[in-house]
């Protein structure tokens, strides 16, 4: 809890994936993917409830073993390619609600990120908190400087993708963040078929190192040197 309002956090986490087989159970690092998020989730002073939603059986399992609460089985129908975060989401609400089981504030944590933390997560609660219950979503600044980056028009001609000039160094370019996908703070009373957690709008910056998304083979290379990495220190 966090000044007596409950707090879920929610780990979205279906079967099927395309680019990896069996990504959010993949091994790294001798655990599987998801037990990383997991982990940093119990180690939150802030969160009440962590529940995976999930479709699979197998994950659901590993889910229980690792700590996390698994009350249902995710429709089909909500775990395709095309399924909406938003939509499993509500799912999840909705149930607990039909349970009685009522919370405040939402924590999303998607699987893919197994570096962030869990003062990353405490962080942006309190961050969420002392910004007036501001939805928030997690940043970090980007690798390559967008005053760089140019498209191509009908004649190959390089058009900027900003109306700056880049003629300048770069530590005195302007700084720019991504959404990194590691923690969605919304209240729940606010989450409808509106919502768009991309677009959430008071920032928490974490460590790009924290920030490592799992979507293909070589950024589990990526995830193991660092986690590597954290364990040498």
């Amino acid at each position: 809890m966090y000044n007596d309002k409950k707090i879920l956090a929610l780990i979205p986490a279906r079967g099927g994936s395309k680019g990896i087989k069996n990504k959010n159970i993949i091994d790294l690092c001798g655990k599987p993917l998801i037990y990383y998020t997991i982990d940093s989730a119990k180690g939150s002073k802030y969160i009440d409830e962590i529940i995976v939603s999930t479709d699979s059986e197998e994950i659901a399992e590993i889910s229980r073993q690792y700590g996390a609460c698994v009350p249902f089985l995710r429709p089909k129908e909500l775990a395709t390619d095309t399924s909406s975060t938003l939509d499993v989401v509500i799912h999840a609400i909705d149930f607990l609600a039909k349970k009685r089981d009522m919370f405040h504030t939402l924590v999303l944590l998607q699987p893919t990120e197994p570096l962030r933390t869990s003062e990353d997560i405490d962080g942006a609660i309190e961050k969420h908190f002392l910004g007036g219950e501001r939805s928030l979503v997690s940043v970090s600044e980007v690798d390559d400087n967008p005053i760089l980056i140019r498209t191509l028009n009908q004649d190959d001609l390089l058009v900027p993708l900003i109306n700056l000039n880049s003629t300048c160094r770069r530590q005195d370019m302007p700084v720019y963040y991504r959404v990194n996908g590691c923690v969605y703070i919304n209240k729940i009373s606010e989450i409808n078929q509106t919502t768009s957690f991309n677009d959430n709008e008071l920032a928490y910056i974490m460590q790009r190192e924290h920030s490592v998304d799992i979507d293909e083979l070589k950024d589990l290379c990526v995830a193991r040197y660092y986690l590597e990495k954290s364990k040498a220190h």
